[in-house]
């Protein structure tokens, strides 16, 4: 099925700075667990972890409203997180670091990335030998690329890949000897980004240029907001999706790419439910749900960080 609907995306609900005691996000609080299943379309809170693995409390070097969007990688079988703290006092989004050697108990360390504009989603990924980080700028109307200097704690803007919109998530990927990137747009501010984009380039500096095809989604925001690691497994391709309507953070979506060229691009919905992951009813995802990043462990099993939020009671 060819889609050309739409979607949208950006960060977290603006930060409610004079509300009393515990800093809140608009009465939400966001928090990150860890997931696991047989299939990244299969994904389920395990028995053994305690979820959320990560709360806005347990960041010791800045006051958190919350924490969200996670992304890991595993060096050297150390598993590194790297994830959105809103800080309370500044209502700008940073970029934070914890650590864990089984991916179960995580142990904060510390803020890694800042900037004058907010930052989100810290898409981490290796490339010859290198760490990059691709994080949501849309208050700069770019994506900004980052590469570590000293992994994991330092970080240098290096390049600008796109320019003109206020892009959210910006998802990038490799697939047949191309680089490929998912970036949506549309109101940042409401989150109803419903719009998404598609680009690609020979080197990963570029130049990127959009698809023909693009935007692959148009006036959709169930569909259209990237919701964490585009997987490439085999020849498949699978992108997530958080549904941003009738509110933010409502669920998350999967689809297969079934054909990528640099001129056609063909998708179908995958996993054969709904949501890949949404609001559990109780505890700290009890309201929604809106991204993930799984990995295939050595085991076999996949294991995904996610986040959630709820309503703490008044």
């Amino acid at each position: 099925m060819k889609l050309h609907q739409g979607i949208g995306s950006t960060s977290h609900l603006p930060v409610n700075a004079s509300s009393p005691g515990a800093p809140r996000v608009d009465g939400v609080v966001w928090s990150i667990g860890m997931y696991v299943g047989d299939s990244p379309l299969l994904l389920r809170p395990p028995d053994t972890i305690g979820n959320p693995v990560l709360t806005r409390e347990r960041v010791t070097d800045v006051q958190a409203a919350l924490v969200a969007d996670p992304f890991m990688l595993s060096v050297q079988h150390t598993w590194y997180m790297f994830f959105e703290v809103m800080n309370w006092r500044t209502a700008k989004g940073e970029i934070g670091l914890a650590t864990s050697e089984d991916a179960v108990r995580w142990t904060y360390q510390q803020i890694v990335l800042t900037e004058p504009f907010h930052l989100s989603y810290p898409y981490v990924f290796e490339w010859q030998n290198e760490y990059y980080m691709l994080p949501e700028t849309y208050q700069a109307e770019s994506v900004r690329l980052y590469r570590a200097t000293n992994f994991p704690t330092r970080w240098s803007y290096i390049a600008t890949l796109l320019t003109g919109y206020e892009y959210v998530d910006p998802s990038i990927f490799r697939f047949d000897e191309r680089w490929w990137m998912f970036v949506g747009h549309g109101t940042p501010a409401s989150h109803r980004a419903d719009i998404l984009r598609l680009y690609s380039a020979d080197d990963l500096f570029g130049p990127w240029r959009e698809h023909p095809n693009s935007p692959i989604i148009t006036g959709n925001a169930h569909i259209a907001r990237p919701a964490g690691r585009v997987l490439v497994i085999d020849d498949k391709i699978v992108r997530y999706t958080q549904d941003c309507a009738p509110h933010y953070g409502a669920l998350v979506r999967a689809f297969e790419i079934t054909e990528l060229t640099p001129t056609s691009y063909y998708e179908r919905q995958g996993g054969g439910t709904d949501a890949i992951v949404g609001a559990s009813g109780s505890g700290w995802n009890a309201a929604g749900m809106h991204h993930i990043d799984p990995h295939l462990g050595a085991d076999g099993q996949w294991i995904a960080c996610v986040d959630g939020w709820q309503r703490p009671p008044r």
